[in-house]
């Protein structure tokens, strides 16, 4: 295996495990093999892409026998697409493995005592669970294998769907997906017939030249919906009737938005947001931590962050809240706050919330989601985590009992861990979309903290990806 080159083909070799990344691991002559698209207990015929000394990638270019853990894809552009590499895995076996990436990070990394491992919690809905879905329009649509292969096929250059991972300039056309609800679909199809009919130019990422980038669809658990056309020129003659054509199309969009960018690259905080119809925000409902309590509004406007699983972001805050275990008495700090959705979930038991965040939006979010609950025990506070959390900071504000901290995949900065060892709260809430990183800062934070409880949280079927919440208490 070691002599192994690009192309060469191993025949009938059996899928052992899954693995991080949404692969599935093989061995070829006690070499690791990396595969997507299969799922353990499959046996397949495997051709090599790549090969290093410690290990080898490949893809499956036939199935010999099918696994009993395989489940039907709901998805018409499995294997294609890339988003969704598990989902013709059992969700059970899923969340066994994502229990498994959690665990072995963290005693890998952080050389960590997982004995206080819980079960993770599993997602009730494992389809249609997302809030938020971003498509881009490309003229460069990407052809796939089996439309190359039909004589009859006549190709079209347009697409309004997902990149192809890795190539920055192709697109998937994307009919449907099953990870947001159906009008989701309907909206995005109904959007390409009518710029197909009516000449609107998709957007030529390698030129950088036609009239529609992206859309970004959103909506909320009660139903309600936002929808934000994207355009790369401001031509309101063409825009408009677009907007006039989906606003009559679609009463559920209670708030339709348009971007004008003409930067070279797609991101788009940094731009003016006009409302076109509708309120400029559409606002989710969570219920609160203790039943008897009315439940939580949060407002979303186009650039707000909320978590894209609302069902599973409840349960997640509230692994939170139960590990804070608050009397109504302590000073609690919520670290890369964001629009303060934890500071509000946890603001009513709690004699005060010191929310920092980076994003001068997002705090702005934080405020107004205070005020819409009535909370005037929060305070919010924007700018560079490391360079906000100093000792003046904890002196004026005072000194927290417990800090909850739900940092980007990145994890905290050396500095911020160094201000909590100094600071010393009697507990800390880890909240983490990244094990890996969570690992390296828990094992820093050692030395005057014990881990006492750890929550694994799955808020994406079908992905690699899985939240971690776990509970430290100073020695």
């Amino acid at each position: 295996m070691s002599k192994s080159k690009k192309g060469q083909v191993f025949s009938d070799v059996e899928i052992l495990s899954a693995a991080s990344e949404g692969m599935s691991i093989a061995r070829i002559d006690n070499k690791v093999v990396f595969v997507p698209f299969v799922v353990p207990g499959d046996v397949v015929d495997v051709r090599i892409v790549k090969s290093k000394s410690s290990y080898a990638e490949g893809r499956a270019i036939a199935i010999k026998h099918y696994s009993d853990r395989r489940v039907p894809a709901q998805c018409p552009h499995f294997g294609v697409c890339g988003g969704c590499k598990w989902q013709t895995l059992n969700y059970a076996d899923q969340l066994e493995a994502k229990q498994r990436q959690v665990l072995d990070n963290l005693q890998r990394i952080g050389k960590i005592d997982t004995s206080s491992a819980r079960a993770i919690c599993g997602s009730e809905r494992i389809f249609h669970y997302r809030n938020k879905l971003e498509f881009t329009f490309s003229n460069r649509r990407w052809m796939t294998a089996d439309e190359i292969a039909n004589p009859d096929f006549k190709p079209q250059p347009n697409a309004l769907g997902l990149h192809i991972p890795g190539l920055y300039d192709k697109v998937l056309d994307i009919q449907y997906c099953a990870l947001q609800d159906d009008l989701s679909n309907d909206i995005r199809n109904s959007i390409r017939l009518y710029a197909t009919r009516n000449g609107l130019e998709f957007y030529d990422i390698r030129t950088h030249k036609g009239f529609l980038r992206n859309i970004v669809i959103r909506n909320t658990h009660a139903g309600e919906w936002m929808l934000i056309v994207i355009v790369a020129e401001d031509d309101k003659k063409r825009l408009f009737p677009l907007l006039d054509f989906l606003k009559q199309e679609f009463s559920q969009i209670m708030s339709l938005q348009y971007i004008v960018n003409e930067k070279l690259n797609d991101s788009y905080s940094d731009l003016r947001v006009v409302c076109y119809s509708g309120t400029p925000y559409i606002t989710e409902e969570m219920a609160a931590y203790r039943s008897e309590d009315a439940a939580l509004k949060y407002r979303i406007s186009p650039q707000s962050f909320y978590q894209t699983n609302s069902q599973q972001a409840r349960n997640l805050y509230g692994f939170v809240a139960d590990f804070a275990d608050l009397h109504g008495n302590e000073t609690v700090y919520d670290l890369y706050t964001g629009t303060g959705t934890i500071a509000c979930f946890v603001a009513k038991y709690c004699s005060k919330v010191v929310g920092i965040e980076y994003v001068e939006e997002a705090v702005a979010d934080a405020r107004v989601n205070a005020t819409l609950n009535g909370f005037d025990n929060t305070t919010f506070f924007a700018g560079d985590m490391a360079d906000i959390l100093t000792p003046d900071f904890v002196a004026q504000h005072g000194t927290p009992d417990i800090v909850i901290t739900d940092p980007p995949r990145a994890g905290m900065h050396e500095k911020v861990v160094n201000q909590l060892l100094a600071t010393k709260p009697r507990k800390i809430v880890y909240v983490s979309c990244n094990p890996a990183t969570q690992a390296r800062d828990v094992a820093m934070l050692a030395e005057k903290y014990a881990v006492k409880a750890i929550q694994p949280v799955d808020m994406f079927p079908h992905t690699q990806h899985v939240e971690n919440v776990m509970l430290l208490e100073r020695r």
